[in-house]
Order: structure tokens, then C-alpha cells, then sequence
């Protein structure tokens, strides 16, 4: 399958489809470990839609997406960029996962913008978090990819939200990044067709991943954001997020959640 073939509109494919799937963007041992992760994802990811929208042609942009397992934040990004025939999107990811044995190997090659605000579990692998600290903030970092024409991924809601109904009110970076570049936000909506609700969303339930249309940012005349305008920016891609996650959202939500 050539990469202009890729569907827009995607289930999961034989396993022997995903291994030789083209990864013209990537060197042969990055290759191996996407097309790896992409077969581990075929049997939790049952659908994809709107892929035209995160097309190589189209960087760069602020893919935001809700946040419920831990699982997806591997599986999900994987799956994207396979169908970016292997061009990266720089994911902002928590510092923790990069001490699991692997993990941190896959989020190291796929150029992951490291996090290290949370303290780690057990808090004595606390010890090595400076080993992750990079010199230049993250937000300094994600401007930075997005100066030099390189995608970025952001979780807005900031940690894991097993609420099959409802958003948190969620951090506003992705929302800053666009006002201040320019850059639109393309929205992602994790769903979970077998959810339950008042049961939480578990790490082994099935998902459905929906691409949204890109949220372009309205112009300004000031050097920075207002206030106004981020909040109000900040609900347009939130809102957007609950559209296609079916979920809700409001800017006072207090959902129960985990780090």
C-alpha cells in the first residue's frame, strides 16, 4: 500500500498488512518499532476517521487529545503516524513513562517532548528526573517544533480521565501555542463504544479515534494572548474534543481522575 493510498476512514487491517505497511519518513529500527506497535494496537483501536486532516502536507499543527487509559497514549500516536507514512508528531509526555523499560525507548525515537512536573511513583525513581530535565521549557520546546514546520501533540486535560462522560476543564497550552503561532489545532476524540456509564473507562477497553477538521485560531493585535480570548479559544477546542469523544464538557468540571 503506498502511503497516497493510505484510507481516510480506517479498521483495523491483518497483522502482515500493518509489518509492511511504508515507513518511507523513518530509519529501519524506527520503522520495525512503529509497525510493531501498530499491530499491538489493531486489537484495541477498532476504527480511525478523519485521517486526511493530520496529512504530512498539512504541518505544521496541534493535534489535542482526550486522555483516558494509559495505553492510548502509546497506541494512538503510533497509529497516526504509520499513516504519516512515519513523520513525527512531537507528543508532550510524561517524564514517567520514559523509566519503563521500552517505552522510553519508543517515546526517545519518536522525539517526545519530555515532561517532568509530576513527581514519579515510587517517589524514590525521583532520583532520576533530572536526568529528563531539558534546559528550555516545554512550551519553549513546542514553539520551537512548530517554528521549524513539526507537529505537536498535547493531552489538554493533562492527566488520565477514566470518565466515560465527561471532560476535565483542562490546560490551556494547546490553545496558548495556536494564538501565539498561528498554528491551527486539529481536535481528537478518543471514544469508547463499550464504556458504561458511572463505571470507569479501563486500559483494556476497545477505543474509536475521530479526527476532527482543523480549528484555526482567530487573528489578534496583541503581542500575547488576553485572557479572554485564550478562555474562549481554550472552550472552542474543548468543545470540539467532547463533540467527537462523546463526551461533555464545561470549564468547572471536576471528574474524578488519576495521575
Amino acid at each position: 500500500m503506498s502511503l497516497q493510498a493510505s484510507p481516510l476512514n480506517w479498521e483495523p487491517p491483518a497483522a502482515q498488512e500493518l509489518l509492511r505497511w511504508p515507513v518511507p519518513y523513518q530509519s529501519l529500527v524506527n520503522r520495525c518499532l512503529l509497525r510493531g506497535v501498530s499491530v499491538l494496537a489493531r486489537g484495541r483501536v477498532l476504527a480511525m476517521s478523519g485521517l486526511q486532516h493530520v496529512r504530512p502536507g498539512l504541518d505544521p499543527f496541534i493535534l489535542a487529545v482526550n486522555h483516558n487509559t494509559r495505553t492510548e497514549a502509546l497506541l494512538v500516536p503510533a497509529l497516526i503516524m504509520l499513516h504519516r507514512g512515519g513523520r513525527q508528531i512531537h507528543f508532550m509526555a510524561d517524564w514517567n513513562f520514559r523509566l519503563i523499560p521500552g517505552i522510553g525507548l519508543i517515546y526517545r525515537r519518536a522525539g517526545a517532548i519530555t515532561v517532568t512536573a509530576k513527581p514519579a511513583r515510587p517517589r524514590v525513581l525521583n532520583a532520576f528526573r533530572p536526568f529528563y530535565r531539558h534546559s528550555r521549557s516545554v512550551l519553549e520546546r513546542a514553539r520551537f517544533c512548530l517554528a521549524h514546520g513539526k507537529s505537536i501533540g498535547i493531552f489538554p486535560e493533562g492527566t488520565i480521565n477514566r470518565d466515560p462522560c465527561r471532560l476535565l476543564a483542562g490546560r490551556r497550552s494547546a490553545a496558548l501555542l495556536s494564538l501565539e503561532t498561528g498554528v491551527p489545532v486539529v481536535p481528537v476524540g478518543i471514544k469508547f463504544p463499550q464504556a458504561v456509564p458511572d463505571h470507569p473507562i479501563r486500559d483494556r477497553d476497545p477505543m474509536e479515534v475521530h479526527i476532527g477538521e482543523p480549528l484555526h485560531p482567530p487573528p489578534r493585535a496583541e503581542a500575547r494572548p488576553q485572557s479572554a480570548a485564550l478562555c474562549d479559544w481554550h472552550a472552542a477546542v474543548m468543545n470540539e474534543i467532547a463533540r467527537l469523544s462523546g463526551k461533555s464538557w464545561f470549564p468547572d468540571t471536576e471528574a474524578q481522575h488519576e495521575s
